[in-house]
């Protein structure tokens, strides 16, 4: 198994109590101790506003970041958790991420989906298109990004999407372009599309629901005659580790403490809910955590991406799971 980190950037109130001015060398520091260590890669997320309530905190651009990580780390490869392709003009995005990985040697990484945030849509001028409209858009872009990192130019006269002999020079530096992560699990056309062009899919991560959206990629795989185990499958987890019961639960005490404010009483008790009862699996002691992981790996699941609420203010949940955790899947 291959594990990813998540760089705090403000979303989901992580950087709250911490100056702006001092944001860039919170997350740099992650980023440089990521790619010291034993993580295959780090993430961020593309969105513009905080959730689960849009706030004034900040929240910073996900492929701004990426440049910047691109050349202030030299090993771990840099993704996104995952792209909303309607936010920008695929031509666009296909040179963006071209820059982007020959500025890091050929380790970027192209997460994408058909986006879901509907008032970060609106606020930002996109409108909210119906789900079948914004998964057209997600398989036309594709299209455009696979022509123009394999031939460096790119022409379709889509239903969503026309370019004309967009060149885009210089090509990535990963032959065939950046590995495709498609994420979302909708069962009729996010996984056909993730069968006809991923490199990587990224959907639910419960044993349940992963053997499921497991079976659902195969069906589309056979039927579009592409290989289903050539194809990585990855899942998301929110992360609470203590070497005890109690330095867990005083882990998401704290969580629940700094989040109050900003997301009020009702909210915060959901989301401190959600780890508890946490489908996500690494919520617990490292033994916890490797008992559920390992069933997981057995099940197909060769690459995770963790999630540490508290890594802007604290690496010890971090630092546990590098020691405890990671050497026994790894």
């Amino acid at each position: 198994m291959k594990f990813g980190l998540f760089i705090p950037q403000g979303w989901r109130f992580d950087l709250t109590d911490i100056e702006p001015s001092e944001h860039w060398a919170v997350m740099n520091g992650l980023a440089q101790h990521a790619d010291a260590g034993a993580w295959d890669s780090l993430w961020v997320y593309d969105h513009y506003h905080t959730t689960p309530v849009p706030s004034t905190e900040a929240t910073h651009e996900a492929w701004t970041l990426m440049a910047a990580f691109a050349a202030s780390t030299s090993r771990v490869k840099l993704g996104q958790m995952c792209t909303c392709m309607a936010y920008r003009n695929p031509a666009h995005l296909a040179k963006v991420a071209a820059t982007v990985d020959v500025i890091s040697g050929g380790r970027a990484q192209m997460g994408i989906g058909g986006g879901w945030y509907e008032h970060e849509w609106r606020a930002y001028g996109h409108g909210f298109p119906r789900p079948g409209v914004r998964l057209g858009m997600l398989d036309e872009g594709v299209q455009i990004m696979r022509q123009a990192w394999t031939e460096g130019v790119a022409t379709l006269d889509g239903k969503h999407y026309q370019v004309d002999g967009a060149i885009v020079r210089p090509l990535p530096l990963q032959a065939g372009g950046l590995p495709l992560w498609i994420a979302g699990g909708g069962e009729k056309v996010t996984l056909r599309i993730a069968a006809k062009y991923a490199t990587h899919t990224n959907f639910d991560g419960s044993p349940d629901g992963f053997a499921h959206k497991s079976r659902v990629l195969a069906e589309h795989c056979a039927d579009v005659g592409t290989d289903f185990g050539a194809i990585t499958r990855s899942a998301d987890y929110n992360v609470a580790i203590g070497s005890t019961q109690a330095e867990v639960d005083e882990r998401l005490r704290i969580l629940a403490e700094r989040s109050l404010p900003h997301l009020g009483a009702e909210r915060t008790e959901n989301m401190v809910g959600g780890y508890r009862n946490d489908a996500s699996l690494a919520v617990g002691t490292p033994e916890q955590i490797v008992e559920r992981l390992t069933a997981m790996k057995a099940a197909g699941l060769t690459y995770a991406i963790f999630y540490f609420p508290e890594a802007a203010y604290d690496r010890s949940g971090i630092e546990l799971f590098e020691r405890e955790v990671i050497p026994h899947l790894s």
